[in-house]
């Protein structure tokens, strides 16, 4: 089955039409609002160098957990 998103206005304009690899491999920067010097710290604070690191990282997977489940919460 095959699934399309658009990204564009979650990615650099340079980012938009990359395979799924290329924008996973690329630095958090290829995302929209964030910037070098905001990469450059997620690097030096939390080791996260890729866009697929930021993705993976422990405490922001938590962190999505809990958002969610306080929707469910009641």
């Amino acid at each position: 089955m095959a699934v399309s998103v658009n990204l564009a206005k979650a990615l650099d304009k340079e980012f938009e039409d990359k395979p799924l690899k290329d924008i996973l491999d690329a630095s958090p920067a290829a995302l929209a609002g964030i910037t070098d010097a905001k990469a450059a710290a997620l690097k030096e604070l939390l080791g996260i160098k890729t866009i697929r690191d930021l993705g993976s990282n422990k405490f922001f997977a938590v962190a999505g957990v809990l958002v969610a489940l306080e929707g469910k919460a009641g």
